[in-house]
């Protein structure tokens, strides 16, 4: 734009770390580039562990002008990502500056551009978030558990040595339901660790 390359980059990323270190790659790949600014949305917490009251994964959102002007680079980027509703990635505008000076608003377009253009280019692979959490249980009430885990078509593996332990992913929005109608089911003596 106007003398300027404006590259976009994005990438999964399931943590904050994961989002850091792709942003920081794209920096050393990048080095000699006038700015290199970062936007992205990934689950808030150690390994995404932070939940809201109801249960969902809290986001964390995070965007910097990485000295462009205020506003006029990274909030157009993370505009993008919250706009098309995506969660897990991360992306990077690197900026060569070609002489000409843009303005807030041309600098808004063009980040938000190379940002669209970059998912556009990845394309958007939906997922259901999971989490895994393990359960276990005396023999008598294996065969409750095991009927309600089959019922949800949630996946599992069972191990059946002293007690039976079952290694649950489950959708996250499911998860806490299914975790009470376990403990429901067995009348609370069934041990569950997340």
């Amino acid at each position: 734009m106007r003398g300027s390359e404006f590259v976009g980059y994005v990438a999964p990323a399931d943590s904050v770390d994961a989002a850091e270190s792709f942003v920081e790659r794209i920096r050393e790949r990048h080095a000699d580039a006038t700015h290199n600014v970062p936007a992205y949305r990934v689950p808030a917490g150690e390994g995404g562990s932070a939940r809201s009251p109801d249960g969902s994964t809290m986001l964390r959102e995070y965007q910097s002008d990485d000295g462009e002007p205020s506003g006029s680079a990274g909030k157009p980027a993370l505009n993008v990502l919250v706009q098309r509703e995506l969660r897990n990635v991360a992306a990077v505008v690197t900026r060569y500056y070609g002489g000409t000076n843009l303005g807030v608003g041309g600098l808004a377009r063009a980040y938000s551009r190379a940002v669209k253009e970059a998912v556009d280019d990845a394309g958007v692979v939906e997922s259901v978030p999971h989490e895994r959490f393990s359960v276990t249980v005396a023999y008598d009430d294996s065969g409750t558990v095991r009927g309600l885990l089959e019922s949800e078509g949630v996946e599992f593996d069972a191990s059946y040595e002293a007690e039976v332990s079952f290694s649950v992913r489950a959708p996250v929005d499911s998860a806490a339901d299914l975790r009470d109608r376990i403990r429901s089911a067995t009348s609370g003596r069934a041990s569950i660790e997340r």
